[in-house]
């Protein structure tokens, strides 16, 4: 698999923890430079050269401010990582917090929108394209009782990057919708620790967990990687990363 160009840029949202700490590591071993940026402030990794802050992905203009200062420190972006995300409320629909569902929706659509329109605007200023990680699940394709509102997100991103492929192809735009697979982060901890009655599927991610079967970040950050250098999804925008080998 070819990488990107050391000097090329990423920035990625929800940047401080998980799946996001994860990724801003493996993008700094490949050389990449970085904006990152999360609710509190991301730990930058060792050697690499980075902007951080503290930015909530819900405000339009924290995010514009952002770009714009990513674009400045570094003269352009190269792949953008909409990554922040949140999984609460978890149980029926009908019992949810109306507070904790509209906090979800700001999180989760309008934080991907903010982002994937910064993204959008930034590479149309410029030449060279650029490529579009938009952060899904398979929850936003298969139906789970207990995630309605993680569910509708999910598919809200995924139509959402269908859109945007087709409405800044011309500027050189790649967009992805990209379920990750099972990484074993806080959220997973989180889905474990859920009782049955509210999320009737939790069994599975327990056995995921006895089992080991997970990606790890770096399996996704290279996957990521591959999708910059060569176009790995082909005209696919909604993409899957692979399961990755277990060993032994």
């Amino acid at each position: 698999m070819s990488v990107p160009t050391p000097s090329a840029v990423a920035v990625v949202t929800g940047a401080s923890r998980g799946l996001g700490a994860g990724l801003a590591a493996s993008f700094a071993a490949a050389g990449l430079r970085l904006g990152l940026c999360a609710r509190s402030l991301p730990r930058v990794p060792e050697g690499a050269d980075a902007l951080a802050r503290s930015v909530d992905v819900t405000d339009a203009g924290s995010v514009d401010g952002f770009a714009a200062d990513v674009a400045v420190r570094f003269g352009r972006i190269d792949l953008w990582v909409n990554n922040a995300g949140v999984l609460e409320p978890i149980g029926p629909l009908a019992d949810a917090d109306p507070g904790a569902l509209r906090h979800h929706v700001a999180v989760n659509v309008d934080g991907v929108v903010f982002g994937t329109r910064a993204f959008a605007r930034h590479v149309r200023r410029r030449p060279g394209g650029g490529v579009l990680v938009n952060l899904s699940s398979g929850a936003g394709r298969n139906p789970y009782e207990g995630w309605a509102a993680y569910c509708a997100s999910k598919a809200a991103v995924d139509m959402l990057t269908d859109v945007v492929a087709l409405e800044e192809r011309a500027h050189g735009l790649r967009a992805y919708a990209l379920a990750p697979g099972l990484v074993d982060t806080d959220m997973q901890a989180l889905i474990r620790s859920t009782p049955e009655e509210s999320f009737p599927s939790v069994e599975r991610f327990h056995r995921a967990y006895r089992d080991g079967a997970f990606n790890s970040a770096a399996w996704v950050g290279a996957y990521i990687l591959g999708l910059v250098a060569d176009g790995g999804g082909g005209d696919d925008v909604r993409v899957r990363v692979p399961d990755q080998p277990r060993e032994g």
